[in-house]
C-alpha cells in the first residue's frame, strides 16, 4: 500500500461508500480525479477488498484479480473471520501471497504484450482472442 494513504481513513471511506452503495446499488469501481488513482472494490464474504491503482497502470482483468485476492484471503483466514478475531497482525502473511499474485499478473501482462497482434477477421478474431485468455 502506498505510504501516503492512511489505511484507517481509507477503510472509513470505503465503509461509508459501502453503506451508500447499499441504498443505490453495488459500487465496483471509483476514479478519483486529482489523485491519479483508481480504486477497484470487491465485496464478498461480508469483506471488502480495495485495490488502489495508478490510472496509467495496465488493467487487464484487474477486477478478476481483485476477486481472486479476496477469495484467497477468505479461504486462508476463514476460521479467524468467522470467529470475528480482530487481531490484524495475524493476517500479515497475506502480504507475501499478494506480492506473488502481483508478480504473476505483471508476468502475464508482459507475455501478452509480446504476443503478435492478430489481424481483424471478424468473428474468428474474437474467438482466437478468447482462446488466448483462457
Amino acid at each position: 500500500m502506498d505510504t501516503k494513504i492512511d489505511p484507517v481513513l481509507l477503510s472509513s471511506f470505503v465503509g461509508a461508500l459501502r453503506l451508500f452503495g447499499d441504498n443505490l446499488g453495488q459500487i465496483e469501481e471509483i476514479n478519483i480525479k486529482g489523485l491519479d488513482v483508481q480504486m477497484v472494490i470487491v465485496y464478498k464474504y461480508n469483506l471488502i477488498f480495495v485495490a488502489i491503482l495508478d490510472k496509467e497502470f495496465i488493467k487487464h482483468n484487474i477486477r478478476e484479480e481483485a476477486e481472486k485476492s479476496l477469495d484467497m484471503f477468505y479461504s486462508l483466514y476463514r476460521r479467524e473471520i468467522e470467529e470475528n478475531s480482530m487481531e490484524v497482525s495475524q493476517f500479515s502473511s497475506f502480504k507475501n501471497i499478494l506480492l506473488t499474485q502481483v508478480e504473476e499478473y505483471f508476468n502475464r501482462i508482459k507475455e501478452r504484450q509480446t504476443e503478435p497482434e492478430i489481424g481483424d477477421f471478424g468473428f474468428f478474431t474474437q474467438a482466437i482472442k478468447k482462446l488466448r485468455t483462457n
